[in-house]
């Protein structure tokens, strides 16, 4: 038998140095040319999924009703869960390869997962999360980091990372995630998205693994308000008719001193987004930590410990203290036994955090305990049954990928300081974006008092679209209107209107209404109040066009809708008339005007 060609050159050459270099050489190419193809094939995988998911899977909603029956809330949608909800048959991970190695297959499926499928929703998979959920950064040794989609060179936030940033590529319409020190906050303001931790208790945690069960609540992730909403009413037991109270907004000045985000992207964007909305009064402005301070007695100690200084943003740093000292304590009843016989493997953070808690005496435990129920208690007197507090979800960039330092502890504070003020309180809070600083997300956090998530869901729904328009404005680098300087002219020529109005002067109530909508374009009231005069004068086409504005900036405004229906039915537009009284009435049940022009039009049209 011949020898080939190429084996006949070898052996002739076998001997020669420079043959082995030049078929070493190619073997090398061969082997990097295999490797270049496989890590592109990974990273195809990673950027086709953001590295999002630990685990992919189906789980179909429960049977729907057959028609007529009403359609499921969550009908449609798709959602994805942090790795520590229990799923019938799968092992829940915590973050961990030794945990899931050392532990069987859930035999009941959490709680929470089960509601969101008897409501019509798709379960899609498992999400990557901070180990144990003790991180903040989303970064997790084992299964990697998944992809900020908003800041690809910046941490996503954690501990609930892989389900944020599932929701903020568009993977899913939401996610479910835990929060227990800013777990669900964090990465939604650091990924662009809304995110909802709701009243400690108020959601199941029957099937969830627990880190700190007096602190962690199960919270959700969505980019539409609305569906955020639809998974509260799913999720949480709220009245569904609630009898209505108007909102007071309050700002915590002393805690945007901390942001480097301009006053004019977060605070002023609220205050000119509730002028143009009905049911809001005057917003206030308090200094919170020294409300903390006179309220939260119990935390003098730690102060103490923390710092000689006993105010401002001191006692913060003394909350978040008592905030990691209480999760240490519970995690260390909670797994202690565990770590000390398996030993795991952990990333660079956890392992001093879970070092730092199973080494822990917790000496004074009581204390721990008593300074969240002052916190409670404080806040309940602070807010009431109509208040919302509005603070930054964090004050700083999210951290560079991979950074080489030890965890920054600065960094590493004055994140804990904001996000204890609910966790120790147990109040709901709500993370709302807010547009870009320096190409990375912003965003603000409203809290309401323990109990009040409905009221917190239905405001951020309330108020989301004119918040918006009003961060587009300041984005596209326009000044917003009504500013301070002119909203007391604004103001007072809308009186003089007014007088004039009362007066039966209506050419020059319209007058003074034009020159205050000349300073601010997008106030409802002064439209509305010029429309009012214009049907005086029977100028029915100008009442109609002045409403139409009026609702495009507030759809809520009932008197809008009764004077564009009087001006339509005036125009002999008598099926239009019929829907803005109908919808007048939609809006206040007991209004007689629109109840009696309804019944007219009504009977006329038959």
């Amino acid at each position: 038998m011949s020898i080939s060609k190429p084996l006949k050159l070898i052996e002739d050459n076998v001997s020669n140095p420079k043959l082995w270099l030049v078929v070493g050489i190619g073997v090398a190419g061969i082997v990097v040319l295999a490797e270049t193809q496989r890590r592109r094939r990974r990273v195809k995988a990673e950027k086709e999924d953001f590295g999002a998911f630990v685990e992919r899977f189906e789980l179909p909603p429960f049977p729907q009703p057959p028609p007529p029956a009403v359609k499921l809330p969550l009908s449609g949608l798709t959602f994805a869960i942090q790795d520590i909800f229990d799923v019938k048959g799968y092992v829940t991970g915590f973050g961990n390869p030794d945990w899931k190695r050392t532990h069987e297959a859930a035999g009941k499926t959490a709680v929470v997962l089960t509601a969101l499928l008897k409501n019509g929703a798709t379960c899609v998979g498992k999400t990557v999360m901070d180990e144990f959920s003790f991180g903040i950064t989303g970064e997790n040794t084992h299964y990697g980091t998944p992809t900020n989609p908003q800041t690809p060179s910046c941490i996503p936030g954690g501990s609930s990372s892989g389900a944020a940033v599932a929701v903020a590529a568009g993977l899913v319409d939401f996610a479910i995630g835990t929060d227990t020190t800013g777990c669900v906050r964090i990465p939604a303001s650091f990924c662009g998205i809304l995110g909802f931790r709701p009243s400690h208790g108020a959601v199941s945690r029957i099937g969830v693994l627990s880190n700190s069960q007096s602190l962690e609540t199960v919270g959700w992730f969505a980019r539409d308000p609305s569906v955020l909403h639809c998974v509260g009413r799913t999720l949480l037991q709220w009245i569904p008719v609630e009898p209505k109270r108007a909102r007071r907004i309050i700002f915590a000045d002393d805690l945007f001193q901390l942001s480097k985000v301009s006053v004019q992207k977060t605070v002023d964007v609220i205050c000119r987004a509730i002028q143009n909305l009905s049911g809001y009064q005057s917003s206030k402005h308090i200094n919170l930590c020294h409300h903390i301070t006179s309220n939260v007695l119990s935390l003098k100690g730690f102060r103490e410990q923390s710092t000689h200084q006993q105010s401002g943003a001191f006692i913060l740093k003394a909350l978040s203290s008592v905030m990691l000292s209480l999760q240490g304590y519970e995690f260390k009843s909670n797994h202690e036994g565990w770590v000390e016989s398996i030993k795991p493997r952990l990333g660079r953070v956890t392992f001093d955090r879970v070092t730092s808690a199973i080494n822990t005496t917790h000496d004074n435990i009581k204390t721990l305990y008593r300074v969240r129920t002052e916190m409670r208690g404080a806040f309940q007197s602070l807010l009431k049954d109509d208040g919302i507090l509005v603070v930054p979800t964090v004050v700083d960039s999210p951290l560079k990928l991979n950074t080489k330092t030890r965890f920054p502890s600065e960094f590493h504070d004055r994140t804990f300081a904001l996000s204890s003020i609910a966790t120790m309180s147990g109040c709901c809070q709500v993370t709302v974006p807010l547009g870009y600083h320096n190409d990375c997300c912003i965003s603000v956090s409203f809290v309401s008092f323990h109990g009040a998530d409905k009221f917190l869901l239905d405001t951020v729904l309330d108020m989301y679209e004119t918040l918006q328009e009003k961060v587009n404005i300041v984005s596209n680098g326009l000044p917003l209107s009504d500013t301070n300087e002119n909203m007391e002219e604004c103001e007072l020529l809308k009186e003089k209107g007014n007088v004039a109005f009362k007066a039966k002067q209506w050419n020059k109530a319209v007058n003074f209404y034009t020159e205050a909508i000349k300073l601010n374009g997008t106030n409802a009231t002064y439209y509305c109040n010029r429309a009012a005069a214009y049907l005086e004068l029977g100028c029915f086409l100008e009442a109609e066009e002045d409403c139409n504005k009026a609702i495009l900036y507030d759809k809520k405004n009932v008197k809008a809708y009764l004077r564009r229906g009087t001006a339509r039915e005036s125009l002999l537009r008598s099926k239009e008339a019929l829907e803005d009284f109908r919808h007048a009435l939609v809006l206040e049940p007991q209004n007689k005007t629109a109840s009696l022009a309804e019944k007219r039009l009504r009977k006329l049209m038959k």
